[in-house]
């Protein structure tokens, strides 16, 4: 598929692009973690926007988050496309 089939609304779901990658500047690690945040300054309050992240720079991405008072939730990263991400009571929010 190229760019212009993509704009005209072909109907054909864009392939996955692989693995999910950290948002750390730099790290082409694979993600396992989601950091949710929003800016209340400019974001609904239930709007909740992800940062992804690999083990390693999860930590560091979560207090810079949190220090500029922006950090809401961090969950673990589902493993399959379309899959659900666990909540932290261990349950998904997608019905079976």
């Amino acid at each position: 598929m190229n760019l212009l089939d993509s704009l005209s609304g072909s109907g054909t779901p864009p392939e996955p692009a692989g693995p999910a990658k950290c948002s750390r500047k730099g790290c082409r690690n694979d993600a396992s973690i989601q950091l949710l945040w929003n800016n209340p300054k400019i974001h609904a309050p239930e709007r909740r926007k992800i940062w992804l992240a690999c083990a390693e720079h999860a930590d560091w991405l979560e207090n810079y988050l949190s220090e500029r008072l922006l950090f809401k939730q961090r969950l673990p990263l589902a493993t399959q496309i379309g899959q659900a991400p666990a909540q932290p009571d261990g349950t998904t929010s997608k019905e079976n």
